[in-house]
C-alpha cells in the first residue's frame, strides 16, 4: 500500500505541478499588479469589518475558520521534513510559494464568494460551486467534490492526529491510543455543532495559539540573534545553489519547499474558499483580500518561527536523495516536531517539549476541524438536488475514525495519504482558477473603481457581465426593492 501512494506521489507532485503552483501564483500576481503589495493595508483593515448573520460568519471568523486549516502540523512538522530533504534553502521557496500564493488565494476566494449559494440558510461555496457555475463543467465540480470528501475527510486527518500523537508521547510519554481517543472525543462535540459552533472555536483558538507560538519563536531568535545574519544568508545560498554544502540538492529545496508551502499555506489548493464562502460581505473581493492575508499569517509568521528556532539552534538534519547525511545537528530524532521540541528543551529544558506538543494539540486540531467544514461543504454541494442526510453523518463517523487511526498509523504513511490528497485538489483547482481568473480580476478591478470613488463597495454581477451569481442577482434585486419601499429586505436564498 505504502509503495502504491508513494508511486502515485511521484506523479502528482512531479516537476509539473511545481511549475503550475509558482507559475499561476506569478502570472496572478503580475495580472494583479501584486496586489499583495499594493493592499496590504486594505488587508489588515477588512479583517475587522463586517459582522456575521443568521446565514454567514463574520470576515474575522471566516478569516480564522481559514487559518485553522492552514496553521496545523505543515508549521512545525512540515517546515522539519522540508528542512531535511531539502536544506535551509527550502525555506525560501516556502517564503516564494507564500508570497505568489497571496494573489492565488485571492482570486480562489473571490470565485468562492461569487458563486456561493444559501443552503438550509447557510452560505455555502468552493471550487465545485464555481466550476460548476463559472465553467458549466458539472462533471468536473462533482470529481472537485468527491476528491476533496475523500482528501479532507479521510487522508489529510490523519497527518494532523499523528504529529499530536507522536508530540505528545515524546513530551509527556501519554500512549498513543490514549491520545487518539481524546481527539475522537473532542472532534464529535464540535463537528456535531455545525458550522457556527466551528466559527465560534476558530475564532478563539486561532489567534491565541497562533500568537503565543510566534512570541516563543521570537524570544528564541532574541536569544541567538548574533546568529540571525548567517542563518538569513544560509537560506538565500542554499535558495539558489550557492552554498558550498547544500548547493548540490537545490531541485529538492525547490520541490520540498513548494510541496511543504502549498500543504501549509493552502495557496490555490482549493479549501480556503470554502470557508471565505462562509463571510457576510457586500462584495466578494473583500473577501478575498482577506484570505491573501491569511497566507501571510501562516507562512512568512508562523512557518518562519519553525523555521529560524530550528536553523539558528542548528537542531536539524539535512539528508542526500539517496538517503546519505549531509548535515548532522540532531540525533536519534525523525523529521518532523521532535526537531522543534528538541531545539526548545535545550534552551528551555523542562518546557520547550511540552510547549510545542500543546501548540501542536491547538494547531493540528483546529485544521481536522477545518477539514471537516470542507468536507460537509462538498456533501452539501452534491446533496442541493437530492436530499442524502446519510451522507453527512457518515462523514462525521469518517472524520473522526480516521483522526483515531492517524494517531496509530506511522508517520511517513500518515504525510505519503496526505500528500496525495493535497496534490489532486491543487491539480483540479489550479488549472479551474487559471480558467475563470477573469472572473475574479473584473471583481478586484470593480472593487477598486467604487473605493476610489469613497464609496463601500457593493457587487452587482449584472452590471459587470458576470452569470449565474444567483445569489448575488437577488440580493441586489431585494436590496432595489428595500430602497423603493423605503425599508430594508432580508437577503435569503435556496440552493
Amino acid at each position: 500500500m505504502n509503495e502504491l501512494v508513494n508511486t502515485l506521489n511521484e506523479y502528482v507532485w512531479s516537476t509539473a505541478l511545481i511549475a503550475l503552483c509558482l507559475g499561476a501564483g506569478l502570472y496572478f500576481s503580475i495580472r494583479s499588479r501584486f496586489l499583495q503589495l499594493r493592499h496590504v493595508r486594505e488587508m489588515s483593515r477588512l479583517l475587522m469589518e463586517g459582522k456575521s448573520s443568521d446565514q454567514g460568519v463574520s470576515s474575522f471568523q471566516a478569516l480564522t475558520m481559514t487559518l485553522a486549516g492552514r496553521v496545523g502540523t505543515g508549521n512545525i512538522a512540515g517546515v522539519a521534513t522540508a528542512i531535511t530533504f531539502g536544506g535551509p534553502g527550502a525555506v525560501f521557496w516556502m517564503w516564494m510559494v507564500a508570497f505568489l500564493g497571496a494573489s492565488s488565494a485571492f482570486v480562489e476566494s473571490t470565485l468562492g464568494q461569487v458563486y456561493k449559494e444559501s443552503i438550509n440558510k447557510q452560505y455555502r461555496g468552493g471550487p465545485a460551486f464555481y466550476i460548476e457555475k463559472g465553467l458549466g463543467m458539472k462533471w468536473y465540480a462533482v470529481i472537485f467534490a468527491l476528491v476533496t470528501i475523500v482528501a479532507t475527510g479521510l487522508l489529510l486527518p490523519g497527518v494532523q492526529a499523528n504529529a499530536i500523537a507522536e508530540s505528545l508521547k515524546t513530551a509527556a510519554g501519554v500512549e498513543t491510543t490514549t491520545t487518539g481517543a481524546l481527539l475522537a472525543i473532542a472532534l464529535a462535540f464540535i463537528i456535531f455543532g455545525g458550522v457556527k459552533r466551528i466559527a465560534s472555536f476558530a475564532e478563539f483558538v486561532v489567534p491565541f495559539m497562533a500568537l503565543g507560538y510566534i512570541v516563543v519563536a521570537c524570544i528564541v531568535v532574541v536569544l541567538h540573534i548574533g546568529q540571525l545574519p548567517e542563518v538569513v544568508s544560509l537560506i538565500f545560498s542554499s535558495a539558489f545553489g550557492a552554498d558550498a554544502a547544500f548547493g548540490a540538492i537545490l531541485g529538492m529545496a525547490i520541490q520540498w519547499g513548494v510541496k511543504r508551502g502549498v500543504y501549509s499555506n493552502e495557496a490555490g489548493q482549493g479549501t480556503g474558499p470554502h470557508a471565505s464562502s462562509a463571510a457576510e460581505v457586500s462584495h466578494p473581493a473583500k473577501q478575498g483580500l482577506v484570505q491573501g492575508f491569511s497566507v501571510y499569517v501562516d507562512t512568512l509568521f508562523v512557518c518562519s518561527a519553525t523555521a529560524f528556532m530550528l536553523l539558528i539552534t542548528g537542531q536539524y538534519n539535512v539528508q542526500a536523495p539517496d538517503g546519505s547525511p549531509m548535515f548532522t545537528g540532531i540525533q536519534g530524532v525523525a523529521a518532523g516536531p521532535g526537531y522543534v521540541q528538541t531545539a526548545l528543551e535545550n534552551i528551555l529544558p523542562g518546557f520547550g517539549a511540552l510547549f510545542v506538543a500543546i501548540a501542536l494539540v491547538f494547531f493540528a486540531f483546529t485544521t481536522i476541524v477545518a477539514y471537516y467544514y470542507i468536507a460537509e461543504t462538498n456533501i452539501a454541494y452534491i446533496n442541493r438536488s437530492t436530499g442524502r442526510p446519510w451522507m453527512a453523518f457518515l462523514l462525521k463517523l469518517g472524520i473522526i475514525g480516521a483522526t483515531f487511526y492517524g494517531t496509530i498509523r506511522t508517520a511517513d504513511a500518515a504525510w505519503a495519504l496526505g500528500d496525495l490528497g493535497v496534490g489532486l485538489m491543487a491539480w483540479l483547482n489550479i488549472i479551474a482558477i487559471l480558467l475563470m481568473r477573469n472572473v475574479a480580476f473584473k471583481c478586484l478591478r470593480d472593487y477598486e473603481a467604487q473605493k476610489a470613488q469613497g464609496k463601500d463597495p457593493v457587487f452587482d454581477p449584472v452590471a459587470l457581465g458576470i452569470k449565474n451569481a444567483d445569489y448575488w442577482v437577488q440580493r441586489a434585486s431585494q436590496a432595489q426593492q428595500g430602497k423603493a419601499t423605503g425599508g430594508t429586505v432580508a437577503t435569503e436564498t435556496t440552493g
